[in-house]
């Protein structure tokens, strides 16, 4: 088993990166690093530096921080000799991921910028069944509610914090990856609260009659949903990927294992000295902050 440090003990990392190591048969956790997070019976450390000094039998870090700080920390566990995770999305701006992975190459070390949602259950088939189709449409509705998956964190809504492209992000990297033609964007209305400096909610039109419906102010039931329309049929993932109907007809369904999954690569890519960089999904979202229009809409408070 290899030592890893996860870094940035907040609600995805207990709900998702913990249990995720726990389990795993390639993985120990043996320090987190977190301004007031910690986990049962193992060390804890406030300095990310000190860490990384004291603990040179830890080889790997898990950077669960928000997008902003996320850079600074992964230049130093890489300038440090460690291999690096990265959380979606792996950074605040595609310039500084691209930065990262020259560092790691440079380094010899092993980069994962990780995007959960591919490795739904959905997913991999969806891709296969694609492969060979033509794509007459397909539409993205991916709204769900701030409230309860991001609450009191402000800076989803602060500079780099992507607003609704946070989890908009789980549906672009799905759509980029079952697509058999890439697609590229057209046209986004933008919606932002009043005082806020990133988008509530989104319309997004893509080539090849590609569109997208993103919102963050759903209550109830959670839509997370994508559907293609080909000249053989139409495919539909559901609940972020985990369900897939093709015709009509359920193919495809499971218990989560999106976070183990990923864990189970990086054990992959560290033990073939590789990295897996892939910004695509990013590109669309600073696309659509490019090309949108941007629409006021009521002030949003947690």
């Amino acid at each position: 088993m290899r030592a890893i440090c996860l870094v940035g003990i907040g609600k995805i990392a207990v709900d998702q990166h913990v249990p995720a190591i726990v389990a795993s048969p390639d993985w120990m956790l043996a320090a987190t690093v977190s301004r007031a997070g910690a986990v049962d019976g193992v060390p804890a450390y406030t300095d990310f530096a000190l860490m990384l000094a004291e603990r040179p039998d830890i080889d790997t870090v898990s950077l669960c921080l928000p997008p902003v700080p996320r850079y600074d920390y992964a230049a130093a566990a890489i300038a440090a000799g460690r291999h690096v995770m990265l959380e979606k999305p792996p950074g605040a701006t595609l310039a500084e991921v691209q930065a990262l992975a020259r560092m790691a190459q440079d380094a010899g070390v092993t980069l994962y910028t990780t995007w959960h949602s591919r490795m739904a259950r959905g997913v991999a088939p969806a891709k296969a069944w694609l492969a060979d189709k033509i794509v007459t449409a397909a539409h993205i509705t991916w709204k769900e509610d701030v409230r309860r998956w991001h609450p009191g964190q402000d800076w989803v809504f602060a500079p780099g914090g992507m607003g609704v492209f946070d989890p908009g992000s789980n549906a672009l990297s799905i759509m980029t990856e079952i697509l058999p033609q890439p697609v590229h964007l057209r046209h986004a209305d933008l919606y932002f609260p009043a005082s806020r400096d990133t988008p509530i909610a989104a319309e997004l039109t893509w080539t090849g009659n590609v569109t997208g419906s993103f919102d963050w102010r759903q209550t109830g039931p959670q839509s997370w949903d994508i559907t293609v329309d080909t000249i053989d049929g139409t495919l539909a993932l559901h609940d972020g990927g985990a369900r897939l109907v093709i015709g009509g007809k359920d193919i495809e369904s499971g218990p989560d294992r999106e976070y183990p999954a990923l864990y189970d690569r990086m054990a992959e890519l560290v033990k073939t000295a590789a990295s897996e960089v892939d910004i695509t999904p990013m590109i669309h979202v600073a696309d659509a902050l490019t090309l949108g229009k941007r629409h006021m809409v009521d002030p949003f408070d947690f």
